[in-house]
């Protein structure tokens, strides 16, 4: 396994000069960017106008799994090619707004006005009773991370998973974005997490088992000396927000459920800097690394061609949020 020869900024001493070559100590630098993330206040969940068209869990607060199946009609599809679409410029609205100091419930305002505005309902909120529009992971934390008054440091890194519900299915989608200047390390990562999801993205196509998708990830991870979380996976996405189809993010040679023309799926690798194993908080959502190092993740909702897949959640311009990874787009 080849590791990274990038310097690791958590190893620095408090009086060492800081990784951006401002000359000044880390301590007074950048340190802070590294302290544990901690839970801060959470404002009240916000409310949707009567009118926007709701998916059945909003009024209950339920996360049941509608029967639905794997591969989709014709119309569902086109349904979720729009509401897809429609997804990639909320995340790109809200990413436009990530700088130094920003509360990542200034981030959740902005993509609950955003959805509305695209005639849509944000569909984490109320799913499983989660309190908020958006999911908002800083550093250590893996996934689900809920909006609150932390505002982000300059060095943070940091995932926003924006779901779409509109035309009676759901667009799926999320990106990492790096917040002002971060060490090389952090931006390795970012980076290799998006190539991962490029390449698994390339093994998707009819007649092929699914293990692909997780072998692809894994080799391309574990090559740069990073680690895949196995506790959260990629999933079937439609008129359910999530179904039963299990899209692994690691290799498991027994997988060999065949892609068929059709299915639509997440793929969303969550790589991590040092142990891939987590921990929850006691809030039941937020899910961070067992060491407490950084992970990405980079996400699109695809549909299987008959020769490949398309992937619905991209911007309509044709380009990727977040981070550059090893091109400028995928169309």
């Amino acid at each position: 396994m080849n590791r990274s020869a990038l310097p690791d900024p958590t190893r620095l001493r408090a009086n060492d000069p800081c990784f951006c070559g401002s000359g000044r100590k880390f301590k007074r630098c950048h340190r802070a960017s590294f302290d544990p993330v901690r839970a801060a206040v959470v404002s009240p969940p916000r409310s949707v106008p009567e009118e926007i068209e709701r998916p059945p869990y909003a009024d209950t607060g339920e996360r049941s799994v509608r029967g639905e199946p794997d591969v989709k009609s014709a119309d569902v599809i086109e349904r979720m090619r729009r509401t897809g679409s429609a997804a990639a410029e909320v995340l790109r609205i809200v990413g436009d707004a990530i700088t130094p100091g920003i509360t990542t419930d200034e981030l959740d305002v902005i993509c609950h006005e955003a959805s509305i505005a695209a005639g849509g309902y944000p569909s984490p909120l109320n799913y499983g009773g989660f309190p908020k529009s958006v999911c908002t992971s800083v550093n250590e934390v893996i996934c689900h991370g809920i909006p609150d008054s932390r505002a982000l440091e300059d060095g943070d890194i940091v995932n926003l998973d924006v779901t779409l519900y509109r035309e009676g299915v759901h667009g799926d989608t999320n990106a990492t974005w790096c917040v002002g200047t971060v060490d090389p390390l952090s931006r390795q990562l970012v980076r290799v997490t998006r190539e991962c999801l490029e390449k698994a993205i390339a093994e998707v196509a009819p007649g092929r088992p699914f293990n692909r998708i997780g072998r692809v990830i894994q080799e391309h991870a574990e090559a740069h000396g990073f680690g895949v979380v196995r506790a959260f996976i990629g999933h079937g996405v439609g008129e359910t927000f999530h179904s039963d189809l299990a899209v692994l993010h690691y290799h498991d040679p027994r997988d060999t459920r065949v892609i068929a023309e059709g299915m639509t799926f997440t793929i969303e690798p969550m790589i991590a800097l040092g142990d891939w194993h987590h921990r929850m908080w006691d809030d039941d959502w937020t899910a961070v690394t067992r060491d407490g190092r950084r992970t990405a993740q980079f996400e699109h909702t695809l549909v299987v061609t008959s020769d490949g897949c398309d992937v619905i959640t991209l911007h309509p311009d044709g380009a990727w949020s977040g981070e550059p990874g090893s091109s400028d787009d995928l169309t």
